[in-house]
């Protein structure tokens, strides 16, 4: 399939009335996203899954001595 270059903007796309950098203050604050693998995302279906698995985990850690950075490759 041949890429065709082309600077123009398609006549169904109106962003006139879009505001410039209305979600820039949220994405300063700071904003982690991660993907997970489809089999993952089947045990954990939401963001509070994952923190309370991961809050889990940390615990267990920190619990058997393990340091908060590892220096470890991952």
């Amino acid at each position: 399939m041949k890429k065709v270059e082309n600077d123009q903007m398609r006549q169904e796309y109106d962003f006139s009335s879009g505001i410039r950098g209305k979600y820039l203050p949220r994405l300063a604050k700071g904003a982690n996203v991660v993907v997970l693998d489809r089999d993952m995302a089947k045990v954990f279906p939401n963001s509070k899954a994952v923190n309370d698995a991961l809050r889990v985990l940390a615990e267990a850690g920190r619990r058997h001595g393990k340091a908060k950075g590892s220096t470890r490759g991952v």
